[in-house]
């Protein structure tokens, strides 16, 4: 149904964005050699594939929600390095404590199981929109799923705003001067550059919204609008 969301489709997803982080390693690896460490792209593809390996161990099998986002979760916290497999693991570990078990969920349920998870990012990292990170692509993107959940909007519908508005958002980083992490050290020379988390976060909801449009197009290039 379209205005539901189900487990299988956010396999499909999940399998999706590890071809997609997979096919834009080295842009956002680029992005990170300029503030960063140059591993984000090396460490989101890695993670991403030993995800893909899980879910092709587990077979034919359906999770429900909560067992799928947090074996995510646990997956990349133990698979990738640094910052970002603390961060996303967390993502995804939030979101699967505010899912149920259940095999499928409402628009509404999911923005609010998304918005559990930013949080938990925003917890454990706490970075506000504004300081160069992928809170400035999450936050963003967490108002206008909800927004559009709350205003009936498909599964489709809603998904492709909140990818738009993380884009938005991720192309808003480029002029800032990071106040978190690595790139911070670099004080105003971290201006000019696109922040490599939200830019891989990106990635992430547009092909989320592509998998609930039915669309096989590829995420939009790291540096670019999607």
């Amino acid at each position: 149904m379209a205005d539901e969301i189900t487990s299988a489709e956010l396999e499909t997803w999940l399998r999706a964005s590890a071809a997609e982080l997979k096919a834009h390693a080295d842009e956002l690896t680029a992005l990170d050699s300029a503030i960063g460490d140059a591993d984000h792209g090396t460490n989101m593809a890695r993670g991403f594939a030993a995800v893909l390996d899980k879910l092709d161990a587990a077979g034919d099998d359906v999770p429900g929600i909560q067992p799928l986002l947090k074996s995510v979760g646990m997956t990349l916290i133990s698979k990738v390095g640094g910052a970002s497999g603390s961060l996303y693991g967390t993502l995804f570990l939030d979101m699967g404590k505010a899912a149920p078990a259940a095999t499928e969920v409402s628009v509404t349920d999911f923005a609010a199981i998304v918005a559990a998870g930013v949080a938990g990012v925003v917890g454990r990292g706490h970075a506000v929109v504004g300081d160069k990170t992928m809170i400035d692509a999450l936050d963003p993107a967490v108002t206008a799923l909800t927004d559009a959940a709350a205003s009936g909007a498909s599964a489709a519908e809603a998904t492709r705003a909140a990818a738009e508005a993380a884009t938005l958002g991720r192309d808003s980083t480029e002029p800032l001067v990071a106040r978190k992490g690595r790139a911070s050290y670099l004080g105003e020379r971290s201006a000019g550059h696109l922040d490599p988390g939200a830019a891989s976060s990106a990635i992430l909801l547009q092909t989320l919204a592509d998998t609930l449009a039915g669309g096989s197009g590829d995420a939009a290039d790291a540096g670019d609008a999607a």
